[in-house]
């Protein structure tokens, strides 16, 4: 119920405003009121929290540059699907990052764990937990490209309306699915390492990193978009 309260207010704020403002102008003013719209509550939300003395992160300054030059790139094309494939291609770049970081040897679902739970050193050596860093970093490659190939699939070959309709859909429940086997590949991977409890009354390193993994999966969504 906490995530929930914190989540559903950043989505409303982050996507489901934005969209609506967005399909709604489009409708009623035609795509450069639209964008106009979207550029408004970007630079709008930034200014109400300034006035309130809320802190704006860097992610959100950073979103809403990215919003202004989605913008400026729509309104000298002219065209709406430049708005929405923009974000598509950077889905696929990051999906070749995670690509990028097996070949390096650094999987990178394996540092974005060790931001939500701080597993003991013999847990991060262990080869088992390695070789599953590296199956997740491949899941989240794959998901990260299905996720921007339907979405680019949707904008190119349906209506606007039913993009905007199916596409949340579609990511979120793909993304939904890949988390939760994450989770569960994960504490499996946990329960069958060869680690020993300690014997000091301290709790054993396997125990902790289940403890921390269960956290994670009731706190964090997963990298959606």
């Amino acid at each position: 119920m906490s995530l929930a309260r914190q989540a559903i207010p950043r989505l409303l704020e982050a996507v489901i405003i934005p969209l609506t403002l967005f399909y709604t102008a489009l409708a009623a003013f035609g795509l450069n009121g639209a964008l106009a719209a979207v550029l408004t509550w970007a630079y709008g939300s930034l200014a109400w929290r300034r006035l309130l003395g809320r802190p704006m992160s860097a992610s959100m300054i950073l979103a809403t540059v990215a919003i202004t030059v989605r913008v400026a790139l729509a309104a000298w094309s002219g065209s709406a699907i430049v708005y929405f494939l923009q974000p598509e291609l950077g889905t696929i770049c990051f999906s070749m990052m995670f690509l990028a970081s097996i070949w390096l040897r650094r999987p990178l679902v394996g540092k974005l764990i060790g931001e939500y739970v701080r597993l003991p050193q013999a847990v991060m050596a262990h080869e088992r937990i390695r070789r599953c860093f590296v199956h997740l970093t491949v899941l989240w490659a794959l998901v990260l490209l299905a996720n921007a190939t339907v979405s680019i699939w949707l904008l190119l070959s349906a209506t606007l309306g039913t993009y905007l309709l199916v596409r949340p859909i579609a990511v979120a429940t793909i993304s939904v699915l890949a988390f939760t086997c994450s989770v569960t590949l994960f504490l499996r991977v946990l329960r069958h390492l060869d680690l020993h409890p300690r014997s000091s009354g301290r709790p054993a390193p396997i125990r902790g990193a289940q403890e921390g993994a269960r956290k994670v999966g009731r706190r964090s969504p997963g990298p959606w978009r």
